[in-house]
């Protein structure tokens, strides 16, 4: 069962592993490099996840055609969104909630590997209503 303490054990393996990757790449490279290196990193952890995960648009009860595809869902319950940009932005906020809506995903983790230090500034999470639904532990 997906708890709140397990959300939070399972965000730290994560962002360790996104730290693991830009401390042995660095900065500056394409998106699609940090997603194989993170792939190879869950792996290595032993950690389940989906990639290039198609996201169902579903609109008063109809699934209409929509190209969303959200980069890592880990364990089936935490969106990983990736980015090698200037700096994180709203529209990769939104994006990131949208998703997280449509996959009933309680917790996201927008990453942005194009920065100094991911821990302190390359990592954003957010949480919404299925989180708060969950049980403490």
């Amino acid at each position: 069962m997906v708890t709140k303490k397990y959300l939070d054990d399972l965000t730290y393996e994560v962002i360790g592993s996104a730290i693991e990757v830009h401390k042995n790449i660095g900065r500056g490279l394409l998106e699609s490099v940090y997603h194989q290196c993170m792939k190879e990193e869950l792996n290595y952890k032993k950690i389940n996840f989906l990639t290039e995960l198609k996201v169902p648009l579903i609109y008063k009860g109809k699934e209409l055609e929509a190209d969303f595809r959200c980069d890592l869902f880990v364990e089936n319950c935490l969106i990983l969104e990736l980015k090698s940009i200037l700096k994180l932005n709203p529209i990769s906020e939104a994006q990131l909630q949208t998703y997280m809506k449509l996959l009933k995903a309680p917790k996201g983790i927008l990453i942005n590997f194009n920065s100094s230090n991911i821990f302190k500034e390359g990592q954003k999470t957010f949480v919404n209503e299925y989180f708060r639904n969950l049980a403490e532990k």
